[in-house]
């Protein structure tokens, strides 16, 4: 768990992905669309991948992806950063973050 944790930390916002994985792309261009940069991991091109995977299934995620960490903080799935973004909390957790700038 401790490099999905490190990775996370790595930027303000960072997103683990498969590329097969619809939903991931879909809350990253959610993502980007406010102007954030994230940092992605596609899980099943990273030589740890499936290390990562199973790190991330230990945090919580089922599915495992897409995972999101905003502002070195697990944040969680793609259910939890629509929630966010319907109740108009997203925006402003990016900006907390300095991911985005307004």
């Amino acid at each position: 768990m401790d490099i999905v944790m490190k990775l996370g930390a790595t930027s303000s916002v960072v997103i683990f992905t498969k590329s097969s994985c619809c939903i991931s792309h879909s809350i990253e261009t959610l993502i980007r669309s406010f102007g954030a940069n994230p940092t992605v991991y596609e899980l099943d091109t990273h030589s740890n991948g499936m290390q990562m995977e199973k790190a991330l299934i230990e945090l919580g995620c089922q599915p495992s992806v897409p995972a999101i960490f905003i502002g070195n903080e697990f944040v969680g799935g793609a259910n939890e950063i629509m929630s966010l973004n319907v109740r108009g909390k997203l925006k402003q957790l990016l900006i907390r973050a300095n991911a985005i700038w307004v």
